[in-house]
């Protein structure tokens, strides 16, 4: 029996009833089965109590929570299932040893340049072209660079710092990629979003985030060591080294596809300058969480596998390849789309 996410966005009551979730609002009441539920998404105001976090704990059932704005807060993360003293302390030793580690943190940075320059190329074909031509090029290169031992970053910070740049030269391209006046992307702006683009890309972005969380749960690996993102008071971080190699085919995506079919309008953002930032309204969330799972479960020929797998199952595939790094067994080779 397959799992999927829940996704909670009225206010009410989450709790146990006997081997089944039950959901109270003002609508009714609502029953899911553990046995079909992968992980839980609050975006509404819920209550509930320590009965129903044990029950989620010993169904290894995640529980995600997120803010008023649509922005991930925090997750109830059951006690780790699979995790194992053996590949905490490979993950440790990895990070600690500055060589070992760098090694790890450059490979996420080609993966996510690679995959930077595939969705460049791929809608370059699709009328962009002349627009993006010139950045492909520079994000090949930067990628080159990475890969380049002795002329690659030295440190974790110079590493980000060339992801980063390449990263707005990507940001670049997008308003030759996205159609419709009310869709300008123009530059990068976090906390807060200071326009619709930039709003959807910081609500995929978390998204991202948290998916790769779980998947991470579902592995032996340990969340808190992380390679590329140092870690720190962050409690997790290898979930974002993971994610910037996804982002781009997956998130990026989903944004250019909503918009360019008109799935998303302005009416599904609110604010602006006076209210702080620019988000998504409810319906706008519930529109783009639809396709967002879509994306994940859309399958591609995976090469080495030689069937078809999902992007979510793509996402567990690129936690055990680095696992079998930490231990020594293969080297670590990030997912590159292949369109």
């Amino acid at each position: 029996m397959s799992r999927n996410p829940v996704y909670v966005f009225n206010a009410g009551d989450l709790e146990r009833h006997q081997n089944t979730l039950r959901f109270t609002t003002a609508e009714g009441r609502r029953f899911v089965p553990v046995e079909t539920t992968s992980e839980i998404h609050v975006f509404g105001e819920i209550t509930l109590n320590s009965k129903l976090l044990n029950f989620l704990s010993r169904s290894h059932i995640p529980l995600h929570v997120y803010n008023y704005y649509g922005y991930w807060s925090g997750s109830y993360m059951p006690r780790e299932q699979y995790v194992s003293g053996h590949m905490t302390l490979a993950q440790a030793s990895h990070y600690l040893d500055h060589e070992k580690r760098m090694v790890l943190a450059r490979t996420f940075v080609r993966g996510a340049l690679a995959n930077m320059e595939r969705v460049l190329k791929y809608y370059g074909g699709r009328g962009a072209g002349e627009a993006v031509s010139g950045a492909v090029a520079e994000v090949s290169r930067r990628k080159a660079v990475v890969g380049d031992l002795e002329a690659a970053p030295s440190t974790t910070e110079e590493l980000m710092a060339l992801e980063g740049g390449s990263r707005e030269l990507y940001y670049g391209c997008w308003d030759a990629i996205l159609k419709g006046e009310d869709f300008a992307f123009e530059k990068r702006t976090r906390r807060p979003p200071a326009n619709r683009i930039n709003a959807l890309v910081s609500f995929g972005n978390s998204l991202m985030y948290v998916t790769a969380l779980s998947e991470i749960h579902r592995t032996h690996l340990d969340p808190r060591i992380g390679f590329l993102h140092t870690t720190n008071r962050r409690r997790y971080t290898l979930n974002l080294d993971v994610a910037e190699i996804f982002k781009p085919i997956i998130v990026d995506r989903v944004i250019f596809s909503l918009v360019n079919r008109g799935a998303l309008k302005a009416k599904d953002f609110q604010g602006g300058d006076e209210a702080g930032g620019v988000f998504l309204t409810e319906k706008g969330r519930k529109t783009f969480l639809e396709a967002y799972e879509t994306r994940l479960r859309e399958t591609v020929q995976h090469p080495k596998l030689g069937r078809a797998v999902s992007y979510r199952r793509l996402v567990r595939l690129e936690l055990y390849k680095l696992e079998k790094h930490l231990l020594g067994d293969e080297p670590y080779e990030p997912y590159v789309s292949r369109w």
